[in-house]
């Protein structure tokens, strides 16, 4: 997969290319390339926001600014997809993570405080995804979250055998993952569950898709 990110701090990423899963698959599965507004604004002294029309706080990410962004890179709006990273998006789930992990190649493209020009979700972007209903103060932060949740995905990232994947089928039908337990067994008078102690994977089973129910429908 080739994974471009459009950002206002692209050394923020740094970190998470030497981390695992990225750094599993990056050169192989996955091509992540990084791209600075910064570098191809056509505003001077490196501008790239504004104050929003109508008064109010914060900072809004020019319309302009994006696009000749895109255009530097792709010569125009590219045919694959493009994903706004905002707050009114679509919600982030596995099922998005896993629809995203099957494209071959994707732009997502990071805000800052009061987030995009409205403009660029609607004629720039061809989607817009949310991590959650809340404001965050550097907008790489989602688009971080959603590198990482794709590298998961990809061929060679994680191994079947370590039950890493576990949580992302749960999630996939529809519920959330079960409790995990680990030793000691009891610790400041706090129990493991008889039945995972057993050794009856038959309860156990039943046990876990019990526990993963009540978590879904709380």
């Amino acid at each position: 997969m080739q994974l471009d990110v459009f950002t206002l701090v692209p050394h923020a990423f740094a970190w998470l290319t030497e981390q695992r899963p990225v750094a599993t698959v990056l050169g192989t599965e996955l091509d992540l390339r990084l791209f600075s507004y910064r570098d191809t604004t056509p505003l001077r002294a490196a501008q790239v926001d504004d104050d929003p029309y109508g008064g109010g706080a914060g900072m809004v990410l020019r319309v302009d600014v994006v696009a000749a962004a895109l255009d530097a890179a792709y010569g125009g709006l590219p045919d694959h997809r493009v994903v706004a990273l905002s707050p009114q998006g679509r919600q982030l789930t596995q099922g998005v993570v896993e629809e995203l992990a099957a494209e071959e190649r994707l732009t997502l493209l990071s805000a800052r405080f009061e987030g995009f020009d409205e403009r660029v979700v609607q004629h720039l972007a061809s989607d817009a995804i949310s991590i959650g209903p809340y404001v965050l103060s550097n907008g790489d932060l989602p688009a971080m979250v959603l590198v990482d949740a794709i590298a998961r995905r990809l061929p060679g990232a994680i191994k079947e055998e370590s039950g890493a994947l576990e949580s992302f089928s749960a999630e996939l039908h529809g519920g959330l993952e079960y409790p995990h337990y680990t030793r000691p067994p009891e610790f400041r008078g706090w129990h493991v569950p008889e039945v995972l102690l057993s050794g009856d994977h038959g309860k156990i089973e039943e046990w876990r898709r019990e526990q993963s129910r009540r978590r879904t429908v709380t």
